[in-house]
């Protein structure tokens, strides 16, 4: 009889094992090779594709595909998209954007919000229905339950919608928040963005408010230096906001510390050359001009980000990855997210090349979403014209382009897409709005982020603290780091997190769930916890730096004598460490907000020329400094510095018909990309607030108070009153001769 060698047995089957599991790890590594570049298309067609034909012009990395979703006429001119609960699609559709290159009737009630269903879950939607109709060019869209925030251009009101017969069309209306001003600002400017956080406020794209609902009503809470975004607002997993700036050729920006705290940018943040896009078509419609295009036509920075997110997803190997969509250069951009050192670095990983990219002159991709079954969608407006009317005006670099191109006759058309990894299938939709608290718990740890944030925004809206006791014993034994920091949130929304949970927390081995805990201890800091402030403290030697950097910006919300000694401590323990020797030095300043400052620095002005001077800087805040800059002085190759600016400490008239009708041409020999455009939209007393602060603060010159800016406007000629066009330099100044 054969002896059998059960050791060498034993060994092989040992091996068998480690060599399938070695196979199964391999397969979980996904290839990350960018597609081979096509041809450059240097002159496009702006002829329209069908969906299907337009596919078949964009390019991935291996192992990916795009899937279409909707197309035309199922929505039209799409612009932003939000999902329920329930994955019910909300789309924003503005049917009067750029109808024509004058933008005719676009102010019209004509645009809607429509709800798009995928009924049969195959990653299609087969039934679209028009939700609310007769808006102005709707922008904010934000489901909470089965209710839906929706805010308007120009009106900076809030309502609530609600279907409440399930027949897809909203029957309940509500006003949640009235303002009492129009906003009169152009709507490239305007808020654009709303997003539920994980620390359950609400953010906008811009401005420095923020909103929570308490006890069914809307808490309002001002934010002391948000930084100013535009078109699209995103949050990583831990909550960290990234803002984009199209006004200030700005893809990314506000991402190195919660607003909460300020705005912070840091040298280096982004890699180098990472403003750089390297599109596939030839871009003449780009409203920088010749400035903004390379020797071969393409566009060479970006100028018109928008509509960005953090991938949360499960079934794409992205996760944690930024998507900024350009839409002049028909391309979208991944950004890898590093944390170096306390500080976070952009980069693009591939060279020379984008994530997706498309020859389709057509393809305007402006909002990018995280979906419940875990892939990466995609708003496509699909369209010639996507820059507003004020930037296509008679004298612009864009309107004979335009209409060489005949792209103001490319209208009414719209997709959505879905990006797709070849080798992992995604999810089926799950409905959540109908689930128990109980039963949302288990989706607080999901692998998709879109289920963890809607099940947490799902518990808050439903109140039930009956559930605190199951959130604390996720605390306490969940494995799942991003479990443990969905239910501490949580029970912050449920004002349930008292000071023994916290305590506890902040001892959490995950360094997330610490930091949280740190922000929300900011709470009884304030109050004089001794017990949360030894807790806090403790953690000042931590390893991983994020967590003495976020002890000094929790403190820097309480300085006190002990809280001060904490802070330079841990500078002292990390003296080579950029940020924390920024961040530290803020901190511990006993500086006023900005507003403060203004008051005491014009403390010997009249009332009146001193309140022009505030109201001023908030205007100039919202719309000048995305170009011009915070301080005034200017952004290289973007808009020239007004202080000690001729212009501005000049003629009074001049300075008033430039921020009338804007500004176009070189500037003291100087060439900048794109045009000042006009402001002659606002009223007096916006103009005249502005004129005063670049004047008076910036610059140490008179007031253009409005009853002046009354004078300069009535001597104007019909023709310059009337005028629909920009200035140039030598326009005003031989006008100024004469």
């Amino acid at each position: 009889m054969r002896k059998v060698n059960f050791k060498f047995i034993s060994l092989s089957i040992l091996s068998t094992i480690l060599l399938v599991l070695s196979c199964e790890e391999e397969k979980k590594e996904y290839s990350d090779v960018i597609y081979k570049k096509p041809p450059l298309v240097k002159i496009p067609s702006a002829d329209f594709l069908s969906p299907e034909e337009s596919l078949k012009t964009m390019h991935l990395p291996e192992g990916y595909h795009m899937e279409l979703v909707a197309s035309e006429p199922m929505i039209n001119e799409p612009v932003a998209m939000e999902w329920d609960a329930n994955g019910k699609l909300y789309v924003a559709e503005m049917l009067t954007y750029m109808q024509d290159v004058n933008g005719t009737n676009e102010n019209e009630p004509w645009s809607r919000i429509s709800v798009l269903e995928d009924t049969n879950n195959d990653g299609k939607m087969d039934e679209s229905t028009v939700f609310i109709d007769s808006l102005i060019l709707p922008r904010i869209i934000m489901p909470l339950d089965d209710r839906l925030i929706v805010g308007e251009t120009y009106n900076r009101d809030m309502w609530s919608y609600r279907d409440t017969d399930g027949d897809n069309v909203a029957d309940e209306k509500i006003l949640l928040l009235k303002s009492k001003k129009r906003d009169n600002s152009n709507l490239e400017h305007q808020t654009a963005s709303i997003l539920w956080s994980i620390d359950n406020w609400m953010y906008l794209s811009k401005g420095s408010v923020r909103y929570r609902f308490t006890h069914g009503k809307i808490e309002t809470d001002t934010l002391q230096d948000a930084p100013g975004g535009q078109w699209g607002l995103t949050q990583d997993e831990v909550g960290q906001l990234y803002y984009s700036s199209a006004g200030g050729e700005n893809p990314a920006l506000g991402f190195q510390q919660h607003p909460s705290y300020g705005n912070l940018e840091l040298k280096g943040q982004k890699e180098e050359g990472f403003e750089a896009v390297w599109p596939i078509i030839g871009t003449p419609d780009v409203q920088g001009g010749l400035k903004r295009l390379r020797k071969n036509g393409t566009l060479n920075h970006f100028t018109a980000s928008c509509g960005q997110s953090i991938f949360l997803g499960d079934k794409l190997p992205l996760n944690g990855d930024l998507f900024i969509p350009e839409p002049v250069g028909r391309l979208i951009r991944r950004a890898k997210v590093k944390h170096v050192n306390g500080k976070t670095v952009l980069s693009n990983p591939y060279e020379e090349t984008e994530f997706l990219a498309s020859t389709d002159s057509n393809f305007r991709p402006v909002d990018t979403k995280t979906g419940p079954d875990g892939c990466l969608y995609i708003v496509d407006m699909y369209r010639g014209i996507i820059q507003e009317g004020n930037w296509t005006r008679k004298g612009s670099f864009l309107r004979p382009v335009i209409e060489k191109m005949g792209f103001d006759k490319n209208i009414g058309k719209g997709r959505i897409y879905r990006i797709v990894h070849d080798e992992i299938k995604p999810a089926k939709k799950e409905q959540l709005l109908n689930k128990t608290p109980k039963q949302l718990l288990s989706y607080l740890g999901h692998e998709n982020g879109w289920h963890r944030i809607h099940a947490q925004k799902l518990l808050i809206l439903k109140g039930d603290k009956s559930i605190n006791s199951a959130l604390n014993k996720i605390l306490s034994d969940n494995k799942k780091p991003l479990a443990r920091l969905h239910a501490l949130w949580t029970l912050e929304g449920l004002d349930s997190a008292n000071e023994t949970i916290l305590i506890n927390t902040l001892k959490d081995e995950d360094s997330r769930v610490k930091q949280a805990a740190l922000r929300i201890s900011e709470a009884f800091l304030k109050k004089g916890n001794v017990q949360i402030l030894n807790a806090m403290a403790n953690l000042k030697s931590d390893t991983d730096i994020e967590i003495p950097i976020q002890i000094i910006r929790s403190f820097g919300t309480n300085k006190t004598k002990e809280t001060k000694a904490v802070i330079k401590e841990i500078m002292e323990m990390h003296p080579q460490n950029e940020v924390v020797s920024i961040i530290g030095k803020e901190n511990l300043k006993e500086v006023p907000p900005i507003i403060e400052q203004l008051k005491k620095k014009h403390i010997l002005k009249s009332s009146g020329h001193k309140k022009a001077i505030i109201e001023g800087y908030k205007n100039f805040n919202s719309i000048c400094a995305a170009c011009h800059g915070k301080d005034g002085e200017g952004i290289e190759g973007l808009a020239p510095s007004l202080v000690g600016s001729p212009r501005v400490i000049g003629s009074q008239e001049i300075i008033t018909k430039i921020l009338l009708n804007g500004l176009t041409g070189p500037i003291d020999g100087k060439e900048y990309s794109g045009v000042m455009v006009g402001m002659k939209h606002q009223d007096n007393k916006w103009l005249s607030d502005v004129l005063t602060y670049i004047r008076s603060d910036l610059n140490n010159a008179n007031p253009i108070m409005e009853w002046k800016l009354n004078v300069i406007r009535n001597k104007m000629s019909s023709e310059e009153r009337n005028r629909d066009s920009y200035w140039t330099i030598n326009e005003l100044y031989k006008k100024k001769k004469k």
